[in-house]
């Protein structure tokens, strides 16, 4: 860290001190060759990837276009806002300990029905149907047959 004043490159640590979350270091620093002190912040920058369409276009990952999703398949569903919420932290946290710069949206989706089949089949089924183009019933009744093999899990708290 080079000191602000004289441009001097060799400093010292005096102290070091974590935020309350932990997510920011404040450190006062001492110049070697001017004695002046200042503070500096170190702070953790956790990028999301972005995420490549099907047509190629690449957009920002966008937590809230996820939730969305969520409540749109989830319509008039008996789930509780907190589960969707748990829903989309664990997908966030899936994409970012991927440690991928970019993402197939087909993963995503991917994600998303994993979290939905164990929320409520009938949203999973929605979801389903638009995410993979569904094109005539038997389409339907294949994914209802995927969902009645899987056992009924219980819902737990978030």
């Amino acid at each position: 860290m080079k000191c602000p004043c004289p441009k001097a490159s060799d400093t010292k640590v005096v102290d070091s001190r974590e935020s309350e979350d932990g997510r920011i270091i404040r450190r006062r620093r001492a110049c070697l060759a001017c004695d002046k002190r200042f503070t500096t912040f170190e702070k953790f920058e956790l990028r999301m990837p972005h995420i490549i369409k099907g047509s190629g276009i690449r957009e920002e990952y966008d937590e809230d276009k996820l939730r969305v999703g969520f409540e749109r398949a989830l319509h008039k569903r008996p789930v509780p806002t907190e589960y969707v919420d748990a829903a989309v932290d664990r997908i966030s946290q899936r994409l970012r300990s991927m440690s991928e710069r970019e993402v197939d949206s087909r993963k995503v989706g991917e994600l998303v029905m994993q979290e939905l089949r164990k929320l409520d089949k009938v949203g999973y089924i929605r979801f389903a149907s638009v995410y993979r183009d569904f094109k005539d019933v038997d389409d339907f009744r294949d994914a209802i047959k995927e969902v009645q093999h899987t056992p009924a899990r219980k819902r737990r708290a978030p």
